[in-house]
């Protein structure tokens, strides 16, 4: 008797990707390129891509975003791709869903359930699935009305479970507030570790650099490229979630700290910007920002604008921090362009960096403008005697070490540039050491 194997795997479903195009959507970017990334989206998921339209709204309905006469022709759709899923690239009411759901006999999930699914997946640490979860809750508690089918039902009972006369609907949306307030306080406590984590670094002067930038920007791969570090770092949106952090070395030998955070995308979901707050005060606390762009992209400038609205809701204004634009993805430009891109970097006020996170190009150059940026107070000399290897050894660490003289007799003299900070800290570790403007 031949035995069988029992596959244990999900079946694939099929979805059908919709983009509304409606005026005062999208302003920098082609419907064309809109449907592209919600494809991206939705593959994120495993979903087998089936379809994907373009629908041109002219004016909304209330009841089902569509009128009625394209409801029908997308029910229709579904029917003949055999789609499992709808994906809506634009934000539902929880009526509207419901609606749609009833006259495509599928299940149908919006641009901000979608989002909020994959960060659901892809989160790993605690602090990252606890964000997660607060988004999702605070999406799901305005959809209880579509999640539950037996909310015309009252319930009895005494004491926690809700008293008599209690609707189902209500005692769930009690329960799910309840769960709000306890990942609420769970996350303040995480926000009061990381602020312990950021201070104590504060004391041990290594400054901080975060990158940010659109989703599949190339992050992750520039952060591997720069640190050595084993980050997963793949050709698919939101491949990284939870932040890493790194050590980076800097030309001459000054450490600092560097950051990958989460990508941004348009029309971000109002739930995972406030969820996100505590991971990017990363970026909010960096003493400077890298903006990694996808060079290669036809949307890179509308990209960049969606990043900076997102940092502006965060209350991070570029304008006010030391920002270096690194433009990414230059392996992917055939030679004239790449040619044309690298003059514009050098045009670009404040100017742009070039680099190919790939191959490596463009990393020396980005490495110095950090330490330029870094390293903004004037050098001072220092002169350590023979045996002082230890100050000498500390000085690389935590300065930027311009010019080094070495005398006949064993001593060192270095021209370095040090952060106040660290100033501070080199007078308290080695009082009445020889400094020369």
């Amino acid at each position: 008797m031949t035995s069988r194997r029992i596959s244990r795997e999900a079946p694939v479903q099929g979805a059908l990707v919709i983009h509304p195009e409606r005026e005062g959507r999208g302003q920098g970017r082609s419907p064309a390129a809109r449907l592209e990334e919600a494809e991206g989206l939705a593959r994120a998921l495993d979903l087998e891509i089936r379809e994907g339209v373009i629908v041109n709204l002219r004016r909304l309905t209330p009841a089902t975003l569509f009128g009625s006469g394209k409801v029908e022709e997308i029910a229709a759709l579904c029917e003949a791709v055999e789609a499992d899923v709808v994906v809506v690239d634009d934000s539902l009411t929880p009526v509207q869903q419901r609606n749609l759901e009833k006259a495509w006999k599928v299940k149908v999930i919006d641009r901000t359930g979608l989002i909020l699914e994959i960060f659901a997946r892809r989160a790993r640490t605690r602090e990252g699935r606890l964000q997660v979860e607060l988004a999702r809750l605070s999406y799901e508690r305005s959809r209880l009305v579509r999640t539950w089918t037996h909310l015309e039902r009252q319930r009895g009972g005494f004491g926690v479970m809700g008293g008599p006369g209690e609707t189902q609907i209500e005692t769930d949306r009690r329960l799910i507030a309840d769960r709000i307030g306890r990942l609420k306080r769970e996350l303040d406590e995480v926000r009061r570790t990381r602020t312990l984590q950021r201070a104590a670094r504060q004391r041990a002067p290594a400054p901080s650099v975060a990158l940010v930038g659109y989703t599949n920007a190339g992050k992750s791969t520039l952060f591997n490229r720069l640190t050595s570090a084993g980050v997963e770092a793949r050709d698919m949106l939101f491949a990284t979630l939870d932040p890493t952090l790194r050590t980076l070395r800097l030309p001459g030998g000054r450490p600092v700290v560097l950051s990958d955070t989460v990508g941004f995308i348009s029309d971000l979901p109002h739930e995972l910007v406030e969820a996100f707050r505590a991971t990017l005060e990363e970026v909010k606390e960096a003493d400077v920002i890298l903006h990694v762009r996808d060079i290669a992209s036809a949307d890179s400038d509308a990209e960049a604008a969606d990043v900076r609205e997102v940092l502006q809701r965060l209350g991070v204004e570029m304008a006010e921090r030391r920002v270096i634009e690194v433009w990414n993805k230059a392996d992917r430009l055939d030679p004239e362009a790449r040619q044309e891109r690298r003059t514009d970097a050098v045009l670009a006020r404040p100017a742009a960096v070039l680099v190919s996170a790939v191959s490596g190009e463009g990393c020396e150059a980005l490495l110095a403008r950090i330490a330029g940026l870094i390293d903004e107070a004037p050098p001072v000399v220092i002169h350590a005697a023979a045996g002082q290897g230890d100050l000498v050894a500390w000085l690389y660490r935590h300065g930027r070490v311009l010019e080094r003289r070495e005398a006949e007799d064993g001593s060192v003299s270095l021209a370095v540039s040090l952060s106040d900070q660290a100033q501070g800290q080199l007078e308290r570790l080695f009082p009445g050491v020889g400094v020369l403007a």
